[in-house]
């Protein structure tokens, strides 16, 4: 049965001894901008509320000790039969950082070392993340998931429209996770800030961004509550295969890129971006097993902003819009075609930079070589052929 406590906050059961790091699902806004009328938090996603999936990462990790749900004003009663009767419910205040400051005053002041703060409207929490949040504030006073922007970013004023540099720009997610005591700290005379991040960097705090997650994509339009249903829910798909194949020709230069590898030769191949012919094949191969179009549908060799651009951006991108659309890259197989540069004594280091950009584990990627026995184009040494299979299987949440 919930009861309050002494300051007021809902909570079943008492602390255990050993608790040391602390969740804060905040759910105290009203979520309207994502329609039906119902509060984005309380929406049904599969077999349970958005909120209620954080719930249960959070739950299921042996590493945190205490959850602390914070909602609406005035709208605790309505939480308490929707949550594990071990879970901390308080009240909210007008902005998120007043939901927050309420939230950390809910955790243990002398037991907890670690808060993670985490919106209720990113439900697709996993315990990998956590894990490596807490894992990354071992050498930072703050760390939170971030994904690196791909898409081309322009600004509009007054009707003209100028590009933005995207280097170094990314989309920052929760959880994020912090000491205790300093988050607590830096909150105390914040007001509202845009993330809990900004009261760190202006104590002059360390921020470390990990690799963050499609899946903890926020819900804030009904179209966004359609994306998470199609990477959240568990799928009976049978896993996809595509294949790719490109060619590029030579031209003078030191050296051909393959699978992000330079391999020194007195030719290079010759193409609008850094022409790795490898990555260019696998590429098409992974947008094809998601029935994403090809790489001209999405890097048009027309724009001249991807002249000369690394070709891992091509591939990242590719293996990011499938897990978009609900498809994980498990597996895949390269074959280079040529005559020369000799291509064995880098397949490796081919393998390991494609496992750096998939996020693929070693053993399932697979380079190749083969010749012509000195037949057609690639016989005559005009330049290098690569064909490429991705096997795609469906997202599933880690639980």
């Amino acid at each position: 049965m919930q009861t309050r406590n002494a300051c007021g906050f809902f909570i079943a059961n008492s602390y255990a001894d050993n608790m040391s790091n602390a969740a804060i699902i905040v759910a105290a806004g009203r979520g309207e901008r994502a329609g039906a009328g119902v509060p984005k938090q309380l929406r049904q996603l599969g077999d349970r509320l958005v909120f209620q999936w954080s719930l249960k990462a959070f739950a299921a990790h042996d590493d945190i000790d205490q959850t602390v749900l914070v909602v609406p004003s005035g709208e605790a009663e309505t939480y308490i039969p929707l949550c594990p009767p071990t879970t901390i419910i308080v009240e909210g205040g007008a902005t998120r950082t007043e939901s927050v400051k309420a939230g950390l005053s809910a955790c243990d002041p002398i037991r907890t070392q670690a808060v993670l703060i985490h919106d209720a409207a990113r439900p697709g929490l996993t315990r990998n993340m956590i894990s490596a949040l807490i894992s990354a504030l071992q050498d930072a006073d703050a760390a939170a998931p971030a994904l690196k922007v791909s898409d081309a970013l322009k600004r509009q004023d007054h009707g003209r429209v100028a590009d933005v540099d995207r280097s170094n720009l990314y989309r920052v997610q929760t959880p994020q996770a912090f000491g205790f005591e300093m988050i607590s700290a830096a909150l105390a005379k914040a007001e509202d800030l845009v993330d809990d991040l900004a009261a760190i960097e202006a104590m002059g705090g360390t921020v470390r961004l990990i690799d963050g997650d499609e899946r903890l994509g926020k819900i804030t339009y009904s179209d966004d509550l359609k994306t998470l249903e199609r990477l959240l829910m568990p799928r009976n798909d049978p896993p996809r295969l595509g294949t790719g194949f490109d060619v590029h020709a030579f031209e003078p230069g030191d050296g051909v890129i393959l699978c992000g590898v330079k391999i020194p030769y007195d030719k290079k191949l010759a193409g609008h971006s850094d022409a790795d012919v490898a990555w260019h094949a696998l590429t098409d191969a992974i947008l094809g097993a998601a029935a994403l179009g090809d790489i001209g549908d999405h890097f048009p060799p027309s724009d001249p902003q991807w002249r000369g651009v690394d070709s891992s951006v091509f591939l990242r991108h590719a293996v990011d819009i499938a897990r978009t659309s609900g498809w994980v890259l498990s597996s895949c197989d390269i074959t280079v075609i040529c005559e020369a540069p000799k291509v064995k004594p880098h397949r490796e280091a081919m393998r390991q930079a494609t496992a750096d950009v998939t996020g693929l584990a070693l053993d399932a990627i697979s380079v190749k070589a083969t010749t012509t026995e000195g037949l057609g184009f690639t016989g005559r040494k005009e330049g290098i052929a690569a064909q490429a299979s991705a096997v795609l299987s469906p997202v599933r949440l880690e639980e």
